[in-house]
């Protein structure tokens, strides 16, 4: 195992520390149940020895045969039920173990993910992303507790096999362990072909679940546009590659398999041979003989099981590498916690906001040679209306989301009222910004729900709000009112009614800064016209930044401001701008011959 694997099962390992009193049981187990497995194979050729009246233990030769054969059977029964006992005690604490440290690296898993910048989300599938979250957890789990244990305990039984084989006759004990070397040279030798096989399996799988996820959420076009021919075809071409990949491993855990057999086979034929020949001899008992046999059988079958843990034991190491990538992926947006706005209680925060926004010279880029916004400076004053206008692709959401922190620019500084965005907690700048988006995202669960969020609001006085921003009409629609469950991403409502729920959720909160990305697209006249006079009242005395696309709205700004692959080339009134003949000019006559959007 590499050096970074090591290190990487070490770091894993701390998820083990409050089970540290159960592993020590265990693993102090494993003495016993190896003892109580080694000593039965002795018992049946004492056995056996006692009725040829051949030379047996001390213990039993002043016995009689009748006596000393129910004390052999009596210690046999004693020792089957204690191996049974304990194996069945251990085997449940191992399981329990497993899932334990399952549950707490998923979790550190999942917390991870969510504090991942959009950067690391753009670039990774989210079927990939949740093939890390439970077939590799599971792999993991599964490794450590039919593996990792496992093979502690085959390596105990066989150690305590082979000390007693060499205690009872030096020259056979010695024959069988020499029958071990070509096993284990076999299986080190195989180890690091199995693990990139393994590691091909564990992708081909993360394809497999990312296109399955994606045909399922763009399963509205695939179907509009007949595409389950084309898209089955690829998926197919997808679960090619995956069985390929798994045969590829079916090979050698087949091949170990096969070839720990024949050894044993042959291990066994070489003690008859020469057991057998020692016993014509007179120089060893045929007890003594049929206890090697069922020896070599008993050592064989920690190999047989180490055979088949094997592709279980490589699987979690793909699995904790895969894991480990995961957790070492670098958090780019560190949260502040002491900061001069996080020692403010919160409501002495929400009053002394003032809400002015400022770009300072800032870049943001995915390449060096891609800028998508460049050494861009503006200010927005407390309480004024700016919106952000230019064609698809000039930097106006990827504004939004640095503002938000859910990128981290390159160059420059964001500040709010004077104070870098980077010195403030997330959940405090979070906590004053109100974000409607294009794109809205309602969870599963119910209408109340998705409206609260993180706030904690009574009914009752949920209700009063969505009544004093206009929500009577919809929530009367709805079947169960605020109690109306939603499916995934709000998929029994319209899409303007979604809008309509994203915009009151945000109004709930009452923030200081209010950002909108085009928030009544979806929306038809007659519910836009009802919500305007509220988004009026929304926009009162605070600080807005409005995506728009439409000329009526954008004329409505305080100011305006124009951009171009990232850039700031214009800034002004609407009046102004026009006057200027410059590309804000060119879009709204476009606009108004119903050509564009701004």
């Amino acid at each position: 195992m590499p050096l970074n694997d090591f290190q990487r099962v070490r770091h894993l390992g701390r998820y083990l520390r409050r089970d540290r009193k159960r592993l020590i049981i265990i693993i102090l187990i494993l003495i016993p149940v190896a003892l109580a497995g080694a000593i039965q194979p002795l018992l049946v050729g004492q056995a056996i020895s006692v009725l040829r009246g051949e030379p047996t233990l001390p213990v039993l030769a002043d016995m009689s045969i009748r006596s000393a054969v129910r004390v052999l059977i009596f210690i046999l029964l004693i020792s089957v039920l204690l191996r049974l006992a304990l194996q069945g005690f251990q085997t449940y604490n191992i399981q329990a173990v497993g899932q334990r440290l399952t549950a707490r690296i998923r979790e550190d898993l999942f917390s991870h993910a969510m504090a991942l910048s959009l950067r690391f989300h753009d670039k990774m599938p989210v079927g990939k992303l949740l093939t890390r979250l439970t077939s590799d957890v599971d792999a993991l789990s599964e490794v450590f507790g039919s593996g990792a244990v496992g093979v502690l305990a085959d390596v105990v039984s066989l150690l305590v096999i082979a000390v007693t084989m060499l205690f009872i006759e030096w020259r056979l004990g010695l024959l069988l362990l020499v029958t071990q070397v070509p096993v284990t040279i076999l299986i080190l030798w195989m180890q690091r072909a199995y693990r990139r096989a393994n590691y091909r399996v564990r992708e081909e799988l993360s394809q497999l679940n990312a296109d399955f996820q994606e045909n399922l959420q763009g399963l509205e076009v695939v179907q509009m546009f007949r595409r389950e021919v084309i898209n089955g075809s690829k998926f197919n071409r997808t679960g090619m590659a995956y069985r390929k990949a798994v045969n590829g491993t079916i090979l050698y855990d087949s091949s170990i398999s096969a070839f720990i057999e024949w050894v044993s086979l042959a291990a066994i034929a070489l003690v008859l041979a020469l057991g057998g020949w020692m016993v014509t001899a007179g120089a060893m008992g045929l007890g003594t003989l049929t206890t090697f046999i069922l020896y070599s059988q008993r050592l064989f079958d920690p190999l047989r099981q180490l055979a088949e843990r094997f592709t279980q034991i490589q699987g979690g190491l793909t699995a904790v590498e895969r894991i480990g990538e995961l957790l070492e992926e670098k958090i780019e947006i560190i949260d502040n916690q002491d900061t001069q706005y996080n020692l403010l209680p919160a409501n002495d925060l929400i009053k002394d906001l003032a809400g002015e926004v400022r770009f300072e010279n800032v870049s943001f880029f995915y390449r060096p040679d891609e800028a998508i916004i460049e050494n861009l400076s503006f200010t927005i004053s407390p309480g004024e209306h700016v919106a952000l206008v230019g064609p698809t692709g000039s930097g106006k959401t990827t504004i939004i989301r640095l503002l938000c922190r859910l990128y981290e620019p390159q160059n420059g500084r964001i500040l709010i009222d004077g104070q870098d965005i980077r010195e403030i907690s997330i959940s405090q700048i979070r906590q004053q910004l109100g974000v409607v988006l294009q794109d809205t995202f309602l969870f599963s669960g119910n209408v109340a729900d998705n409206l609260r969020l993180d706030q904690s609001i009574e009914d009752d006085q949920l209700i009063d709000l969505c009544r004093e921003l206009g929500l009577d009409s919809l929530i009367d629609r709805l079947p169960q009112g605020l109690q109306t469950p939603l499916r995934e991403r709000g998929g029994n409502l319209s899409s303007g009614e979604r809008q309509l729920l994203a915009v009151a959720r945000v109004a709930i909160r009452d923030p200081k800064v209010l950002v909108m990305d085009e928030a009544t697209a979806f929306m038809d006249p007659s519910t836009e016209a009802t919500l305007q006079r509220d988004l009026s009242r929304l926009l009162e005395k605070r600080t807005a930044l409005v995506i728009a696309h439409r000329l009526a709205t954008v004329e409505a700004a305080d100011r305006i401001l124009v951009l171009r692959r990232g850039k700031l080339i214009e800034e002004g009134t609407h009046q102004q701008l026009r006057n200027l003949g410059g590309l804000y000019s060119q879009l709204a006559d476009l606009q108004e011959q119903g050509l564009a959007k701004l």
